[in-house]
This record gives C-alpha cells, structure tokens and sequence, in this order.
C-alpha cells in the first residue's frame, strides 16, 4: 500500500458525496433512500480511500465492506448514546442509529459493483496496451 493522489478517485468521491447529500436532503423515505444511499455509499467509502493509497482493490474493498458491516452492526449496541451523539442528526445520519440486514445486503452488492468495475477497468487497459503495444 502506498500513498498517491488520483484525481479519478477523488472526483468519483466528491460525485458520491454530491449524490448521497441529495438523497438525505430531499429523499426522507422510500428504496432509493434507505437502500440505494447504503449500496451507494461503500462506493464513495472506496473512492475516498482509493484517492489517496495505490492498493489492491480487492483488499481495499473488503476493508471497506468490514467498516460498513462493523458499523451496521454497532448499530445493534447504544453506541450513539455512549458517545452522547444520540440528539446529533449529522451522527444519526453518518453512523445510522437501527440494524437492518437488508443494509448488508446492499453493501455486499455495492461492493460487487465495485470489483466488478475495477476488474473490467483493468482488462480495458490490458486490452489497450496489449493493442498499442502490437500494432
């Protein structure tokens, strides 16, 4: 692991956090809410990290996947109320304050995603050198 700027990375994470703002703030209820912004918001987690160290994007990804189940199940204690943040919507908002195993679910499947993408970004650029390479 090394540290190293990537501006796609970091551009890819401001967008994330643009999209996640937009949903808290206008989005109260409903599957894009509860369920999208959690799929979505592993993938921001991932830029944000991927925008400052140069690593394997598997092992990133499941450390990733670790702190958001780690979080959601933290959501299982009072650890808002240990922390005295239980009245700070910004907390509530960031840390959720209720279990819900669809939540995992959501952020397995973001977590797909992600590799998914790297593994294709990775054969495009293969693929690309191979061709420029030979031709």
């Amino acid at each position: 692991m090394k540290l190293q700027l990537n501006k796609n990375y970091l551009i890819a994470s401001i967008i994330f956090f643009i999209i996640e703002a937009l949903i808290a703030i206008f989005l109260k209820e409903g599957f894009i809410r509860h369920t999208f912004g959690d799929y979505l918001v592993v993938m921001l987690l991932y830029c944000i990290f991927k925008s400052f160290l140069k690593t394997k994007p598997f092992y990133l990804a499941t450390v990733v996947l670790i702190i958001a189940f780690s979080i959601e199940f933290l959501q299982l204690t009072s650890f808002l109320t240990i922390l005295k943040l239980q009245n700070n919507t910004i907390a509530k908002l960031i840390l959720g304050s209720t279990f819900s195993a669809s939540d995992l679910i959501a952020y397995t499947l973001g977590v797909i995603s992600i590799l998914i993408y790297e593994k294709a970004a990775n054969f495009k650029t293969s693929f690309k050198n191979m061709y420029t390479n030979h031709f």
